[in-house]
């Protein structure tokens, strides 16, 4: 004779299935959602670090490549400045400089003047305070500009009585 268990029979124990998730039980499933939780959450920081690190790289990079494209600028303005045929050459154009036994002469076309001095009246000096400026531009009026010239034309003699119009 064999003992007989006292409880459910043989056949509904067989029928009663597991839960299963990705062919795990259930709280193993839940065990590997955890680890890689885990693991996800320990690789984020030091993830973002990097990629933080490599912008601040790039970035530092790129303001290295502008300040030596700035040397290089400043140090051919150096070798100009330096140079003495240079210098006369910016001396005769910006300051009108003229070499002794040289003939200058300056050719003035017509507006040349009026644009001259257009350029001097938009530079006002500024006087250091805002407010001084302010006041000074509302108490001094504005220069008038000159009037252009009209040309002349031939006076025409009206039409006698018995000539047509038109």
């Amino acid at each position: 004779a064999r003992p007989t268990r006292v409880g459910a029979p043989r056949e509904t124990r067989r029928t009663r299935t597991e839960r299963t998730f990705l062919g795990l039980s259930t709280g193993r499933a839940v065990v590997l959602a955890l680890v890689v939780c885990g693991l996800a959450l320990t690789l984020a920081l030091p993830l973002r670090t990097y990629v933080g690190q490599r912008a601040e790289a790039d970035r530092v990079e790129a303001e290295r490549i502008q300040l030596e494209q700035e040397i290089a600028a400043l140090r051919e303005q150096k070798a100009h400045i330096e140079d003495p045929a240079w210098i006369r050459a910016q001396a005769r154009e910006r300051l009108r400089f003229v070499m002794p036994g040289d003939t200058p002469y300056q050719v003035q076309l017509p507006g040349d003047g009026r644009r001259a001095d257009e350029e001097t009246i938009q530079e006002r000096p500024s006087t250091g305070a805002w407010y001084s400026d302010l006041w000074r531009s509302v108490s001094e009026p504005p220069p008038e500009p000159e009037p252009e010239p009209v040309p002349r034309q031939m006076p025409v003699a009206p039409p006698e009585a018995g000539e047509p119009t038109g």
